[in-house]
């Protein structure tokens, strides 16, 4: 199987889902090799160079594509399965910016309290222990961590409906500014698609990032990824699903955040009525007994939950006709 690779040039980098023009035109069943920018878009270097100095909010989570995908329309569920992830440097840069993050004041909680201190962390990555270094930047103690490079996108998504335009820092039905690390190497995404070619774009590569995303940003940088691109005619789910070989999840979007849980337990309940011909009752029932609910982002404009089911606890049975396991076999030939 061939694979078709594009590394953007600077004038050719998203910053919306929706209101592009495509950058490629692909046909179903093509395989993708993505090179994208970090999220600061290559502002931030060094412990020196601060966010509120460096970085335009008019121009972050730059976006690689989109993609026109040939026969997609409105209706049709895009497939993306996620072959592999590479850090595309040699080190990656987290930031805690003024009045941005969990923990502190924000526009929409504003408090009379000063803006946490502007800091950036640089996490050298070490390819031999596949590592990247958190060091602190206080002097409260002098602390270093090899932690392992888990490597995920922030942003997968395709254009909105009715023209909208959506800046690349909101998730929403359309996927998005998600931050889950569900997606990750080995995990299949299925998008509904609005309109005609779908217009998928992805970017916003996290070295590793934790639960929540907890001070706004993850490791941050560059990122080659290898995607092979399918679509489905019909069959467009209402929100973000991502299947693994081990767990089943939707990826919900609103504020407050229980209302992201809630988006994601309701769609997760047509899933499973999808899969087993469950009355909507027994599937409420069997989700309340088996379901998880990790925390994507509590920091972006909207934020998201991942409603998982582990398959393990459930009968038997192949979503959208087993396409996750013959793309996870044809993987295997990249």
């Amino acid at each position: 199987m061939d694979i078709v690779e594009f590394t953007p040039t600077r004038d050719q980098y998203a910053y919306t889902f929706g209101g592009v023009a495509p950058v490629m035109r692909i046909q179903p069943g093509t395989a993708l090799r993505l090179w994208s920018e970090d999220a600061f878009n290559d502002t931030l270097k060094s412990t020196s160079d601060l966010a509120s100095d460096k970085v335009d909010l008019r121009y972050v989570n730059p976006q690689t594509g989109p993609f026109y995908v040939e026969g997609a329309e409105p209706g049709d569920c895009l497939v993306l399965h996620m072959v592999d992830m590479t850090p595309a440097r040699s080190y990656g840069v987290s930031s805690a910016i003024p009045f941005f993050g969990g923990l502190t004041s924000t526009d929409r909680t504003a408090m009379l309290q000063d803006a946490l201190p502007d800091t950036t962390w640089v996490y050298e990555i070490d390819s031999a222990t596949n590592t990247v270094g958190f060091a602190t930047r206080f002097a409260d103690a002098d602390m270093q961590i090899a932690l392992p490079i888990e490597p995920m996108l922030g942003t997968v998504g395709v254009a909105p409906p009715g023209g909208e335009v959506r800046s690349s820092l909101v998730p929403e039905r359309f996927g998005g500014n998600m931050d889950t690390p569900e997606m990750k190497p080995g995990s299949t995404c299925y998008l509904g698609v609005n309109v005609e070619g779908a217009l998928f774009s992805l970017g916003d590569g996290h070295y590793r990032q934790g639960e929540g995303e907890s001070c706004g940003t993850a490791v941050e940088g560059a990122m080659t990824t290898t995607v092979i691109v399918e679509l489905i005619k019909g069959a467009a789910p209402a929100w973000p699903r991502l299947e693994h070989d081990d767990a089943l999840i939707v990826i919900g979007s609103s504020r407050p955040m229980e209302d992201a849980w809630r988006i994601g337990n309701v769609e997760m309940i047509r899933w499973l009525q999808e899969l087993y011909g469950l009355h909507q009752m027994d599937a409420y029932q069997l989700l309340s007994q088996t379901s998880k609910a990790p925390i994507a982002n509590v920091v972006d404009a909207n934020y998201s939950t991942a409603i998982k089911v582990h398959k393990e606890l459930l009968p038997a049975a192949d979503a959208y006709s087993g396409i996750h396991q013959s793309l996870r076999a044809l993987a295997q030939s990249l």
